[in-house]
């Protein structure tokens, strides 16, 4: 397995083509695989699958990362979204590292902070006797319990932290709704949603064939309970609209706390 990462120059106009368009990014992103072809899944067998996703750091800083089982080729995204006049055979335009010695040190106990954007969604019947239909949440507590799910992250592999109770700015209690909800309680943050809209292809026009798609990013701290599991998460995604961004779950140390008296 590998993790690469990518700078878009937003300012050109062949990332701003790749940025509007999920679809146009995903294809873009699958040919940097020279044995795959345009009709290949991201997914082959039920291995390992290729996923990606966005980083919006800033206006002009957005990063695209990529896990995936072999190596990827970024030459045609670095001349049409990065800076080809930059660069030379040491230093193409993206970075790619091994990914596997880190999969195979996460150990149960451990403690990460993590990044994933994703497809956060629940079935519904909006009439009796009508099938359940797939729809997104559209609040961030909303958003947030569909990650909390207890179910979810045990098939997943971790357990999101709970914050400090002198850390805990609002108590426990009920939405509007009068429905239970968590508070502050746990290391999560939920950020960036963005309501996706665009054509499978250049022939869908008609606007009931467009795909919709919401997504958000979530950044927060989790501990490791099946390293297996969390392997298969970080390797296979989570959730749903992999095909468009979603599903890459990152780790990153936490920071190291200072020391006594200072």
């Amino acid at each position: 397995m590998y993790l690469t990462r990518f700078r878009v120059h937003t300012a050109r106009p062949g990332a701003r083509r790749l940025l509007s368009s999920p679809q146009s990014l995903h294809a873009a992103v699958m040919a940097s695989f020279p044995h795959l072809l345009p009709t290949t899944t991201a997914e082959v067998g039920g291995g390992p699958r290729v996923l990606w996703r966005l980083d919006h750091n800033a206006k002009a800083e957005v990063f695209l990362y990529i896990v995936s089982p072999t190596q990827p080729d970024l030459t045609h995204l670095v001349e049409q979204a990065g800076w080809p006049a930059a660069h030379n055979p040491d230093t193409p335009g993206w970075q790619t590292r091994p990914y596997t010695p880190f999969l195979n040190r996460l150990t149960a106990g451990d403690t990460w902070q993590f990044r994933l954007t994703a497809n956060p969604v629940h079935h519904i019947r909006r009439k009796e006797g009508e099938p359940t239909k797939r729809t997104a949440h559209l609040t961030p507590i909303h958003q947030q319990g569909w990650l909390l799910d207890p179910n979810r992250q045990e098939r997943a592999g971790f357990r999101i932290l709970q914050k400090p109770p002198e850390q805990q700015l609002l108590p426990e209690g009920t939405t509007h709704h009068n429905r239970p909800h968590h508070g502050d309680r746990y290391e999560l943050t939920v950020r960036d949603e963005r309501a996706l809209s665009f054509a499978k292809s250049r022939q869908d026009t008609s606007p009931t064939q467009r795909v919709k798609v919401v997504t958000v990013t979530f950044d927060g701290r989790l501990e490791i309970t099946d390293a297996d599991a969390l392997r298969r998460t970080l390797t296979h995604g989570l959730g749903k609209a992999k095909a468009y961004g979603c599903g890459l779950m990152t780790l990153a140390p936490l920071p190291t706390p200072p020391a006594p008296g200072k």
